[in-house]
């Protein structure tokens, strides 16, 4: 099984989990769902959004079956307006690939880390482990706790 940061972190403070292994590839939420077996609305995906005034980007946590509503997002984090960064700047910018973007890979490292509400209504959701090939499901509890997210309705 992999170990990178995020499991070893996970491990280190007794955190449940359950690690999947996948293709290396950018497969994308649904895709991951499909090859899981699962309810696409319980694999999340991290997009980050970025500022149109400086400041750290922002990390919206999503059900793979929608999208980030960016009005939404810019509401809840006050700002006038948010983009979506090209795959290519979203890489620049967290140091992951595309598709190993993690919300467990940004604890302490200054991004606003907002996960769609829907989330709570799952006891536990699967997200990325920090690297293409590599998801890991665990308690929604646990996740918002770990990475001091905010929740807010903002998917569609």
């Amino acid at each position: 099984m992999t170990k990178n940061n995020i499991t070893r972190f996970l491990d280190k403070r007794n955190i449940a989990y359950t690690a999947f292994e996948l293709p290396k590839e950018k497969l994308g939420a649904l895709k991951t769902a499909e090859l899981l077996n699962v309810n696409p609305d319980i694999v999340f995906k991290s997009i980050v959004v970025v500022r149109n005034k400086p400041g750290k980007p922002i990390l919206a946590v999503v059900p793979g079956s929608k999208e980030v509503d960016l009005k939404a997002l810019a509401k809840f984090v006050g700002e006038k307006k948010l983009k979506i960064p090209t795959l290519k700047e979203a890489e620049q910018l967290t140091g992951y690939q595309a598709g190993g973007i993690s919300p467990l890979s940004f604890i302490n490292r200054g991004f606003t880390i907002v996960i769609d509400e829907s989330a709570i209504q799952h006891e536990k959701i699967h997200v990325s482990g920090g690297e293409r090939g590599l998801n890991i499901r665990l308690q929604t509890s646990d996740l918002v706790k770990l990475t001091n997210a905010k929740l807010a309705k903002i998917s569609k």
